[in-house]
């Protein structure tokens, strides 16, 4: 039998290990912190876009906002990504009416069907206990516009990094990329 000493200091080192896990996102000093995973499995440290703008979006294939901000997304690239060093991450994410229900594969090939020009990274959830670290930071950095509440509303939410890695700006999934122009042109 399990000794009550024994699972108070197993509850300890939980509760720790929990403590660090919350905690880590709110340490970092610029998105160059995180690493991440791409939409094939392998670790991407985000310091390789050093010096880049950067456009953040957390999507989905099934979304009625799906093929106008893959439009859009690719029209930004095509015009900024050259020119401007712009750089498009995108993050899938199933956490709205399960309107991302593929693997990373199958959400590859849709991108892949729909000609997407930005960098794709695997399936996380954005929002809750489960959030990936990256995305807490992200929200902490850039809180979302309801009170108390930095929760990510919907797909195709916006954010922008600036070429220092700063979180500068929160967009509201509603928002067309397009309509990012003047804010990403700021900081280019």
């Amino acid at each position: 039998m399990i000794s009550v000493r024994a699972i108070c200091v197993f509850l300890a080192i939980v509760t720790v290990g929990l403590a660090d896990d919350v905690a880590d996102y709110r340490k970092g000093e610029s998105v160059y912190d995180f690493t991440v995973k791409d939409i094939q499995g392998n670790s991407v440290p985000l310091s390789k876009y050093k010096g880049h703008v950067l456009l953040i979006v957390n999507v989905a294939s099934n979304c009625g906002l799906t093929e106008k901000n893959y439009e859009q997304l690719n029209q930004l690239y095509e015009k900024y990504g050259e020119s401007q060093g712009l750089r498009i991450l995108a993050f899938p994410s199933d956490q709205f009416n399960h309107q991302e229900p593929g693997t990373n594969e199958e959400i590859a090939e849709f991108a892949k069907k729909h000609n997407v020009k930005f960098d794709m990274f695997s399936k996380i959830e954005v929002n809750g206990e489960n959030a990936d670290p990256f995305y807490k930071y992200l929200k902490y950095k850039q809180p979302g516009n309801v009170e108390n509440d930095d929760s990510i509303e919907w797909n195709f939410a916006k954010f922008i990094v600036d070429k220092d890695g700063q979180v500068v700006e929160r967009h509201i999934p509603k928002k067309d990329p397009l309509d990012l122009i003047p804010s990403l042109e700021k900081y280019f």
